[in-house]
Formats: C-alpha cells, structure tokens, sequence
C-alpha cells in the first residue's frame, strides 16, 4: 500500500453536505460523480494531498443507506492507493483477511476498487484503490 487515497464519509443530504465541509476547508469540492453500481453520489474534496470523499445514497438498498440507518452520518471507510490491485487481494487473503470483492470494480474517481469486511479489519471497511490507467 502507498498512501491513503481518502477517508470516505456517509452523508445524508450531498448538498447541504458539500455546503458544510467547503465552510470548513474553505474551499468548495471538485468533483461530483454517480456510481450507480453502489447506489451513491459521491463529492471529493482535496486538501494537501489528501482527498475526502462525501457518499449519499441513491436509494434506500444501499450500502451507504443501510450505514446510515444502522450508524448514522459518520466515517464510513478508509482508502489506500496499491499499485496492483489484483495482487494486493490475493496478498491479503493469503494474510487472513475477508475480501468483500474477489475481482476489482470500477469505483469513483477513476478508480478500480476493493473492499476489506471490517470483522477482518478491527471494524474499519478498507477499500484497495487502484488507478485506472489509458
């Protein structure tokens, strides 16, 4: 793993949101994408060289509704950049952990994506984050 891509946060309302986090960093988010594939819209913030990223659920079967309802608004995950995301699944289940997607989908931001079950994790949901390239 190379850095911390982001730390993805479960929000209620984007809007209101992106309202709230521009006042506290200051400036607004870049970005604003769908996955529908996770029944979210997601906002990206950049400070330095980290992202933080703001997830609202599209419907209410998603993960990120099914957070929220169980949990409330909070950090939902944390991402790490790999350079093989192929491999770093295969290392990690190796390793003991509980891979929640045995081959990479594409995620926000460009992006293929993984994530790690929280029960394997000391109860943080990791996502493997891989650049997607040409």
């Amino acid at each position: 793993m190379n850095k911390i891509e982001h730390i993805g946060i479960a929000v209620k309302n984007l809007k209101d949101s992106n309202d709230l986090f521009s006042k506290l960093f200051g400036k607004p988010h870049y970005k604003i994408e769908e996955v529908k594939s996770e029944g979210v819209n997601t906002s990206f913030f950049k400070i330095g060289d980290n992202k933080i990223e703001l997830l609202e659920a599209t419907n209410e079967d998603s993960p990120i509704a099914k957070f929220i309802s169980k949990k409330g608004e909070g950090i939902h995950h944390i991402a790490f950049d790999v350079n093989d995301i192929e491999a770093e699944i295969k290392r990690l289940k190796k390793e003991g952990f509980k891979v929640l997607n045995e081959n990479p989908k594409k995620g926000a931001d460009n992006k293929l994506v993984a994530f790690l079950h929280p029960k394997s994790s000391n109860g943080v949901l990791i996502e493997l984050c891989q650049e997607i390239k040409g």
